[in-house]
């Protein structure tokens, strides 16, 4: 065993942890990286970065099926999943490699093992190759990221039974699927299959799809699934999943109905859990709150020189929010807080098609906290754009302070509904009111026109609709 003085360690290298390292570096310090996986952590190999792909080939797959709308003929269109998902995974490889540039090219050190604090401000690495390695330090900022949550009883064996991580790599289309959670990702994956034709069966105890976003948005999101095929059940729960060689069965119990379910494939979807385990958390004594690292607003925990960020900290377990939490990490480690973290402003994005996108509060938030709002609603459909390019599905609502125009919430749901929510997260962030936008010139025809009409219908200054 060697021992080596370290400067700043960063324990995990996700979409968090890389970009801390790369902030560090530019304030000035000596980072290591210690990754017992893959640089890029889950987000790039295996959540964000290769679903997208596989969405992507899902929405051309999709767009190839209707191109006589556009007046082409496609005559013979055959997929090839294995392809499908083999460009998935290169993608993934790809934007790893890169992760590995941006350490060289800001001089980061890169130790490939696991870690685990001993106190002290001693981390022991068992590297990869075999070695052990004990390294002091000054400052460590955990990012060790979180994994899929699982269902009690239920064994994911990545053939039957599936989380997202297996699936990703899962080289055979099954002909019945159950996915059980309807959040983020059990809604893109439930696109994804449905768009190539398997059965798709989505089971969600809440009573809506997508549970944090916009009520109405979700119920038009199921309308248009539902229309497509995809059997959506919500209020519902699963038991008695069994797996009986290649096909699984479960019971769907809702409110007044319970239906015996089987098929070939099965998606547990039901969120994430901390990596908070064997990490040394105790011997460093880093308080722990119901599962997850306890920080202040500038990633600080309990212990001096200890910070925490991405999803080991909890909600909203996004990879971008983890990538600012990292900056403003790296900030305070060096004594450059700049401004604390906030969560009131973070876009939500689901690649689904259409796509959601909200930033800021729903109406029933605002019903609860007696807030009072004016709404602005329009339909792509009135949008000239959406209409030259064949996307008029959705609409985008705007929810104002009726007095002085606050932004307080935006809500699209659209095939570019994520491309679309940033003007609206950037008006939020910088205390805009609604007639910034509108006395903003938009170009025109664009999807934007859509955020600017909404705007201005909210303030009763509607033009085109």
């Amino acid at each position: 065993m060697t021992s080596t003085s370290k400067d700043l360690i960063v324990l995990g290298s996700g979409p968090g942890g890389y970009v801390a390292a790369i902030r560090a570096a530019q304030n000035g310090r000596q980072v290591t990286i210690v990754e017992r996986e893959a640089l890029g952590g889950i987000c790039l190999n295996w959540g964000c970065i290769p679903s997208k792909a596989l969405l992507r080939s899902a929405q051309l797959y999709h767009d190839m099926k209707r191109a006589s709308d556009f007046g082409f003929q496609t005559d013979g269109l055959k997929l090839d999943f294995p392809k499908i998902i083999g460009r998935s995974r290169d993608v993934a490889g790809k934007l790893s490699s890169g992760v590995n540039f941006l350490m060289k090219k800001n001089k980061i050190e890169v130790l490939m093992g696991t870690g685990s604090l001993e106190g002290s401000n001693r981390l022991t690495v068992r590297e990869n190759s075999g070695n052990t390695t004990t390294l002091s330090y000054k400052d460590i900022i955990i990012a060790t990221g979180a994994r899929p949550r699982p269902l009690p009883g239920v064994e994911i064996d990545g053939e039957v039974i599936h989380t997202y991580r297996t699936i990703l790599d899962y080289r055979r289309l099954p002909q019945k699927m159950l996915i059980i959670g309807a959040g983020a990702v059990g809604i893109e994956f439930a696109y994804f299959f449905s768009t190539l034709g398997v059965q798709v069966t989505v089971v969600e105890m809440l009573d809506q799809i997508l549970p944090l976003e916009d009520t109405e948005v979700s119920q038009q999101l199921q309308r248009i699934f539902v229309k497509n095929g995809m059997v959506i059940k919500t209020s519902t729960a699963v038991s008695d999943i069994k797996r009986s060689g290649k096909v699984i069965s479960a019971t769907l119990k809702g409110k007044s109905e319970e239906e015996k379910w089987s098929g070939d494939c099965c998606l547990v979807a039901i969120g994430f859990m901390a990596n908070v385990e064997n990490i040394g958390l105790e011997k460093a004594g880093v308080k722990v709150d119901r599962g997850f690292i306890k920080v202040d607003e500038f990633m600080r925990t309990n212990v001096p020189n200890h910070f925490a960020i991405g999803d080991v900290v909890g909600a909203p377990q996004l990879a971008h929010v983890a990538s600012h939490e990292g900056i403003i990490a790296a900030d305070a480690a060096a004594g450059k807080t700049k401004h604390p973290m906030s969560y009131d402003n973070v876009p939500g994005c689901t690649y689904c098609q259409p796509q959601v996108a909200s930033v800021g509060l729903t109406e029933k938030a605002l019903k609860e906290r007696g807030i009072k709002y004016k709404v602005g609603k329009v339909p792509f459909a009135a949008i000239g754009k959406a209409i030259a390019i064949g996307e008029q599905d959705g609409f985008i609502k705007v929810l104002i302070d009726p007095d002085v125009g606050e932004v307080l919430g935006v809500h699209i749901l659209h095939s570019e509904a994520t491309e679309l929510i940033s003007e609206a997260a950037v008006i939020r962030s910088h205390e805009g009111v609604a007639a910034s936008v509108v006395d903003t010139i938009h170009p025109h025809p664009t999807l934007s026109e859509s955020v600017m009409e909404a705007m201005a219908l909210a303030m009763g200054r509607p033009i085109n609709v």
